[in-house]
């Protein structure tokens, strides 16, 4: 079975260190847990030589010049800063942060009509800046996602909120979609990310930052199956204890034709990467795909 280059290397991390900063953030002070970021984002970028070379590969893509060793380390700095707030979030200590929405209005004129929709992301800042915008929406905001993949970080932090953890709707089991088409049709939120591929999953090439990258068709095929609406969303690192989510409009409904399936979905998928590339370019930091993104998932697995 293929692998994915995001799937073969996993959630890296240090669990000792991981849950030391975590269990000092959440149970003494998290001033503590702050001073911990930059060593520990320190860390990480002396001792993961292919993280380095990817980060450094992506930036270079997405500011159009060459970068330096401190744009690099900023990267891990941002990273670290959005893993130790996702704790925070879980354990809903985030009373004090500064969270900013833009286009709330598409997701509020859904909630009215009772009419779910799926939200569809990447890998770009924090999804559990969402989820704690869901705390106080009459509706549910439903992670749909491959468990199986799930590194030490992720393990932590369903440790810290197991009700999170069970909001989860895990792709693989056989009764996922039915699960989805139910939340939908009781007017609940389904949220996907779209940017990387599962092992084993088919996958189309676009265009994206000035080369060709592999995107799943997977989660766009859903909603063409569900005849689901999709809003794309965002949450966004802006500063310490500042948050942006962004909502837009993508698809009413994402049709495709019998004759031309393939080239349908492949549209769709251009499209959103279209959108991801925008979202990209604006807040390089907050990409936290820490592997080469360019590589051909089949060539890929050749090596692996």
């Amino acid at each position: 079975m293929m692998r994915s280059a995001w799937a073969r290397r996993g959630e890296r991390g240090n669990g000792f260190v991981l849950r030391l900063m975590f269990w000092i953030s959440l149970d003494l002070a998290r001033a503590v847990g702050r001073v911990l970021l930059k060593p520990i984002a320190l860390y990480f970028y002396l001792t993961d030589r292919p993280a380095r070379r990817a980060s450094r590969l992506f930036l270079e893509r997405a500011l159009g010049r060459p970068v330096g060793r401190g744009e690099v380390y900023r990267h891990f700095s941002t990273f670290s800063a959005v893993a130790f707030d996702r704790a925070i979030f879980l354990a809903q200590r985030a009373d004090d942060y500064r969270i900013d929405i833009h286009g709330l209005e598409h997701v509020v004129a859904r909630i009215e009509a009772g009419q779910g929709c799926i939200l569809l992301g990447a890998h770009v800042g924090s999804f559990e800046v969402l989820r704690k915008l869901g705390r106080f929406a009459p509706v549910s905001v439903r992670p749909l996602m491959f468990r199986s993949e799930a590194g030490v970080l992720s393990r932590m932090l369903d440790d810290i909120d197991p009700g999170m953890r069970d909001a989860v709707i895990d792709i693989e089991r056989p009764e996922a979609m039915l699960k989805v088409r139910d939340c939908l049709a009781e007017g609940d939120l389904v949220g996907i990310l779209g940017d990387r591929i599962p092992s084993g999953h088919r996958f189309v090439t676009m265009p994206f930052l000035g080369g060709q990258a592999a995107f799943p068709t997977g989660p766009l095929l859903i909603a063409s199956l569900l005849k689901a609406p999709v809003l794309l969303f965002s949450g966004l690192w802006i500063a310490e204890k500042h948050y942006e989510i962004r909502f837009e409009p993508f698809a009413e409904s994402i049709e495709l034709r019998r004759s031309r399936r393939t080239e349908d979905l492949a549209v769709w998928v251009e499209r959103y990467a279209a959108r991801l590339e925008t979202t990209a370019r604006a807040h390089p930091f907050n990409w936290f795909n820490f592997y080469d993104f360019w590589e051909h998932p089949q060539h890929a697995a050749m090596r692996s």
